[in-house]
Order: structure tokens, then sequence, then C-alpha cells
């Protein structure tokens, strides 16, 4: 029997007297509703994977169904601001009245068959959700992009993906028509605008248009369902191939463990959609029937993100290490937040110290997770449980998380050396299919019975991990290793630092030392270099052992990052060597 028609049979039984719209954030989640403990109880391994599945059909759907029986509180699905005064919410039913019509516009009008390929490069408009779900309902695989990429990463991800179709904006329109000819698969260029623009179909005209009544396609679990393009420390982006249930099943128990989310809440997260955290928080979301806030933040500034927070009832926040560093160096306490109780971070290492003040100033945990685009939550400090500051938290079922060596082998609690998921004798299914039209890539992610992550970490004897860096981050200085992430955490306590990244860098005697790039608070702008380097070296030395400590230090006026705010360690690292 299909997943969704036994779904569907459990909602009579599902009959809920009342909902409890606000929670103390030290308490843990009331149980899940019986479809939610289905989909959890196959997440973890408790339950076979269904032959058949698709999040559309088998989750969104059955939503609507609780909703209009009245088993779901008055929550939207989504909720979408600009800042200026424009909102678009959608409840599950509405989403999928919607969806349904942007699906008749991928098949009836573009012609996209199940596994035909989309490219979909937009900002924060509420078309990305909408696209999204068609997508799931036409089979069609999606290819988020963010909205910074130029003509040669277009074309590129077109070209390596033969993608058919293009979605995106005014802005990158221009881009893609001048490399269009060099893209012998692209098909159709969808525009979503209030505009038309010629060799272009114009998404909400049609949209207005479109047929609400459309039939999800019947996919199999394993089947695609997104490609996302990550960057590797050498070579192109790889092409990194997720299923239909990896992401739409994958995510349950972490939304509900990590993420602590529920029917009653509104969730948050300021990731730009071409980053796989938007995927992460749409199929965590939504499984466990939460509403995905979503500020449009054409400009990302403290304040906004801030007084967003005291004029909406979000109840769980989710920013980059990068944003709360920006975040606690205002006033907190001149904001009251009208809701927020769960704060969440990842994407890089969260500095102690920036937990230690969002805290004391908010009365409110940061909550760090650990993942990867080929992968779901890989650990995490989930809500209720005691936080070690400065660690990632324990392994996120169903996965069996080790640190191992070269060669695959399990090293003791205390050892360095690569952080590992499991795969042998069974594969879990949240982990990504394979790099796609790269085996050689995919063959060398395989170490024994490990998906070895190229991240570097330790884990103590309670199970907690301590993140070091990328395995070609950790520093090897006269036979010490050193992880990045320990310095930039103790530098990142000075005053004066506002943003730092360490890397290695060229030494005659040592080989490599520790070398710090270091953006400095505004009040410290003015001072002597020479004494303020000194100042910090010896803050170093006293704070962690005194072998870490940066011989040398520059002072930069912004750091390399990656369009979703992580530090580009690799290009302070090349431009240290030469490369």
């Amino acid at each position: 029997m299909a997943l969704s028609l036994w779904l569907r049979g459990l909602v009579g039984q599902a009959l809920r007297s009342s909902w409890r719209v606000c929670r103390i954030h030290t308490q843990p989640p009331p149980p899940p509703i019986p479809e939610v403990a289905t989909w959890e109880a196959i997440n973890l391994g408790r339950q076979p994977v269904p032959e058949y599945f698709n999040f559309a059909h088998d989750v969104l759907d059955v939503w609507t169904q609780l909703e209009k029986a009245g088993h779901r509180p008055p929550n939207p699905a989504f909720w979408w601001v600009n800042g200026s005064g424009k909102e678009v919410k959608w409840t599950f039913e509405e989403l999928g009245k919607q969806s349904r019509k942007a699906a008749n516009v991928l098949k009836g009008v573009c012609g996209l068959q199940p596994g035909d390929r989309m490219l979909l490069v937009l900002p924060r408009l509420p078309d990305w959700w909408l696209i999204s779900v068609a997508c799931m309902r036409t089979g069609v695989v999606i290819i988020p992009g963010v909205s910074q990429l130029t003509a040669k990463d277009l074309k590129y991800r077109l070209k390596a993906a033969r993608a058919k179709s293009i979605v995106t904006s005014e802005s990158l329109a221009p881009q893609v028509d001048a490399i269009n000819a060099d893209c012998p698969s692209l098909q159709t260029k969808l525009l979503v605008s209030d505009t038309s623009r010629p060799g272009w179909i114009n998404f909400r005209e049609l949209l207005r248009e479109a047929s609400t009544e459309h039939s999800c396609v019947r996919t199999r679990s394993r089947d695609s369902v997104s490609i996302y393009f990550t960057s590797g420390t050498t070579g192109a982006p790889k092409m990194v191939e997720h299923s239909q249930c990896s992401y739409g099943l994958g995510f349950v128990a972490s939304g509900r463990r990590w993420m602590a989310l529920t029917e009653s809440d509104i969730f948050w997260n300021t990731t730009d959609t071409g980053w796989v955290k938007a995927a992460w928080t749409l199929f965590s979301a939504w499984a466990n029937g939460a509403c995905i806030f979503v500020h449009e933040l054409p400009r990302v500034d403290a304040k906004t993100i801030l007084n967003t927070l005291c004029k909406f009832p979000i109840t769980t926040l989710c920013c980059v290490p990068t944003l709360f560093r920006m975040l606690v160096q205002e006033d907190l306490t001149r904001y009251k937040f009208q809701s927020l109780r769960h704060c969440l971070t990842g994407g890089e290492a969260l500095n102690p110290d920036v937990r230690d003040k969002w805290k004391s100033q908010t009365g409110l945990e940061l909550h760090e997770g650990y993942g990867q685009s080929e992968t779901v939550v890989i650990c995490g400090n989930s809500r209720g449980s005691t936080i070690k500051s400065g660690s990632m938290g324990k392994a996120s079922p169903p996965y069996d998380v080790q640190i191992v060596d070269e060669e695959g082998n399990v090293l003791p609690p205390g050892k360095e050396g690569n952080i590992a998921v499991r795969i042998k004798p069974t594969r879990p299914f949240c982990v990504f299919n394979c790099y796609l039209d790269n085996p050689e890539k995919t063959a060398a992610s395989e170490q024994g019975d490990f998906y070895i992550t190229g991240d570097q970490a330790r884990m103590d004897e309670d199970g907690y991990f301590w993140f070091l860096g990328r395995n070609d981050d950790v520093i090897n200085s006269s036979s010490y290793r050193i992880g990045p992430v320990e310095v930039e955490s103790v530098l990142a306590e000075h005053p004066a630092v506002l943003e730092c990244a360490v890397v290695s860098s060229p030494d005659p005697i040592r080989g490599e030392v520790v070398k710090a790039f270091i953006v400095l608070s505004p009040a410290y702008v003015a001072h002597d270099p020479d004494a303020l380097t000194k100042e910090l070296q010896e803050h170093v030395k006293t704070v962690t052992a005194p072998y870490k400590y940066p011989r040398k230090v520059a002072f930069i006026s912004e750091l390399p990052k990656t369009v979703s705010g992580k530090i580009q360690r690799s290009k302070l690292r090349n431009q240290e060597w030469g490369r």
C-alpha cells in the first residue's frame, strides 16, 4: 500500500483537543502526531523506507488534510515579508493549490518531464518555495543557485547538469541570454517578474491562469529530487545528488530534536535560497508541520534581523555564526523578542565567546549543528541536552558518526581525525546518492566502512564532537597540529577583534606557522598595529597553549566569504602559499 494512503488512514485517529502556541524554551517538544511519528520512525531506521515517496504528495498534502480536519493550529505554512509592509501567507491548502498551478506551468507550458533538470536561481521570493514544491509534484530535479552567480558560473552549471530549464529574476536574465547559445540543453527560460522579456516565459503571468488540478507524479524513494553544486579543495564544483527520500524524510528527526519544531512553531532561517540550508529548512519545517518564515532581506544587517524578531511571532531562529557575531555587537538588551525560544547556528564553527554573549544578553542558548551538502544533520546540540561550549554536539540519529584515521580505522576518544559516517554494511538513506558524473570523487569520499566528510575533529569521552577544520585547514607547525577554529575562538574573545580567520603560512624553520587575518572592531582601527599585534599574541598565549599563537598577524578591512557568509580560508591560505 502506498505510504500516503496509509498515512491518510491515520488522519481520523489524530484527534487533539488543544494546542500550546507558547512553550518555555527549556522544555522538550510534545510527542509528535501519528503521521510525524511514522515519518520519524522511517528516518531513524525503525521502519523500512517505502518504495515510492514524494514529499509534496506524501507529506504536504497530508498536512493539508490535517489542516482541514482541524488537527493543526491556525498557523500559516508559509509567511513571507519584504520589510516594506508587503506580506504573503499560505496555509498548507493554499500552498497545495498554488504549487499545483505552478506544476501545470512546468509540465504543460515548459514541457518538462520527470527527471529533467531545472536551475532555480532566485532571491528570497515566495516563488522559490512555490517552484521547489512544483518540481517535486512533476518529478523535475531542482538545482538551486545563489543570485550572485556570474555568467561563467551559470554556464558551467547549465552545461554540467545538462539542465533543460532555468528560472531566475530580471537581474540575472541578461547574463543567461549572454551564454544561452553555449548551453545546448537549455530549452526554456522562466522569468519571475511582473514585466516581460523577449525570449522568456513569464512565470507569474502563466501562474495566474493555470489550473489548480494536477496529479502528482509517482516517484520512487531513490529518484533524484535535487542537485547541489559544492566546491571542493580542488577542481570545479561537484554535483551532489539527493533522492526524494534522503531529503524528504531525512530531516524529520533532526527537525524535531535539533531544531525542536512542532506544528505551532514559526521558523526563520536567514540563509540564501541557493545554499543547502534553505532546503534543510523546507524539509525539516514542513515535515513537522511548522511555518516557514522568510524575510526578503535585500540587505542583511543586524538591526533588520533584531527588529523582525521583535515584530513577528518567530519562535525559532537559524543564522550562520557570522550573523550572530554581528548581532552580539548590538545592545541586545534594547530588543524584546516577541516569541523567540530556540536559536540554531551552523555552516561554520561557532566561537564560544559569541555563544556566551548571546546567552548572557538574551537568555537563549545557541544550539550548534553540523552537516554538509552531502548529508542531512550529522551532529548537533539538541534541545534540552547539555551544551559544551565550543562543541558541535553529539551524533544525530540515524547516523553512526566516528572519528577515523586515514585508513578508516575508528580512533579512540580524544584522538584527532576525520569526521566519518558509517555507510557499511547499510548505507543510511539520508546520505547523498553520489557525485554525479564523477565516480572517482564518489569513490574517494569513502574509506573502509565510512563516508569521509573531509573535516577534522575529535570526539570526547561523552560523545561530543569538537571541530578542528577542513583536512587542508589543519596547521602542522613543528609537528604540532593546530586547528584554526581553536585560535579563531580565542582571538574572537578580544574586544579588538570583529572577525578573524586563521590559516597556515610558510616558515623556513617550522615548515608552517599560524597566521591570523583580523578585521578590527571600529574602536580599535586607529590603534598602533605593532602594539596591537603583540597584545593579541599575548592574549592567545595566555588563553590557550602557547604554541598555538599566531606568529604572523595581518589587519584587513574584510575577510573573503562565500555568498552564504562562510569564511573562505582557502583563499587566504592559497595567497600565503602562492597558489
